[in-house]
């Protein structure tokens, strides 16, 4: 066996955890796929170079920092993205398992919600609550102490709203989102508003790519305006339908509209009302879900 062997060898092993990783950390498949196959590159350089002990842990060590590194690089490009940005949804059954892992911090509001961390902190969460990594272990990938990690990591969990000790979510309430798919089908927007918090928020991403919200809308009453103006101007032309799929681990409903495809993410409430709903509708972002 030669050396580049062996070192792709480690990487084919490791690939679909470091994917987990990667794309925990950008919200982007692409970009996930990007730095994973970079990683590739880098461990066949270091085989040449000298012996590696442990090739899972090189591997992570050098998929996290080229993570951190890509996130500062798309932190600058999102700030000119057109309308709120929305991280790519992928269809579950496209992610394999070890990239599933316990499918914590996976679901696309989270991944909205991470963006707003640090990259060495976003890091340190991804692989605390995803990968069950201890936090002398990451305080090794990202030169810290671990008296830093651990802080990075309770102040993420406050930031996020994570309870430390609970375990990964479960699926929202199908039948409370079959409701929803009734009620958008037949156009009744009272009772879409009736499931909804007072203070709901909706993100719509349409890239600049088709007619959407520009900025965030809050509050039921804006919210149920929106989509009356939208769905009510494609009834009249095609039927407006609604189902259920499952992406990032978790279901989400698809709606078809105009001759469009748009993904709806909600985001329950304790009393059961969506007081979150994140709608990705720019076509470039819907490549790896089954519409």
């Amino acid at each position: 066996m030669t050396l580049a062997v062996s070192a792709t060898a480690a990487w084919q092993s490791e690939r679909n955890r470091l994917l987990g990783i990667a794309y925990r950390m950008l919200g982007d498949f692409g970009h996930a796929e990007d730095v994973v196959s970079e990683v590739a590159i880098d461990a066949v350089r270091q085989e040449r170079r000298s012996g590696v002990d442990s090739w899972p842990a090189w591997l992570t060590t050098v998929c996290v920092r080229r993570s951190v590194d890509r996130v500062r690089q798309l932190a600058a490009l999102r700030e000119d993205y057109t309308g709120p940005w929305l991280p790519e949804p992928v269809d579950t059954s496209l992610l394999p398992e070890e990239t599933l892992a316990n499918r914590e911090l996976l679901s696309l509001t989270l991944l909205h919600l991470a963006e707003q961390l640090a990259p060495e902190a976003r890091a340190a969460l991804v692989l605390h609550r995803a990968f069950g990594m201890s936090a002398p272990e990451i305080a090794e990938i990202l030169e810290k102490t671990p008296a830093a990690v651990r802080q990075m990591i309770s102040r993420s969990e406050r930031r996020l709203d994570i309870d430390p000790d609970a375990p990964a979510p479960r699926a929202k309430d199908r039948a409370a989102l079959e409701k929803l798919v009734r009620a958008i089908e037949n156009g009744e927007i009272e009772t879409v508003v009736a499931m909804l918090d007072r203070d709901a928020v909706l993100w719509a991403d349409g890239g600049g790519k088709v007619k959407s919200a520009m900025n965030p809308l809050f509050g039921a009453a804006r919210i149920a305006r929106f989509f009356a103006s939208i769905f009510g101007k494609a009834a009249a032309v095609h039927p407006v339908t609604a189902d259920l799929i499952n992406v990032n681990g978790g279901p989400a409903v698809v709606l078809r509209h105009s001759g469009r495809a748009d993904v709806l993410v909600l985001d329950g409430a304790p009393d059961g009302s969506i007081r979150g709903l994140r709608q990705i509708s720019n076509p470039d972002k819907l490549t790896r879900v089954s519409l």
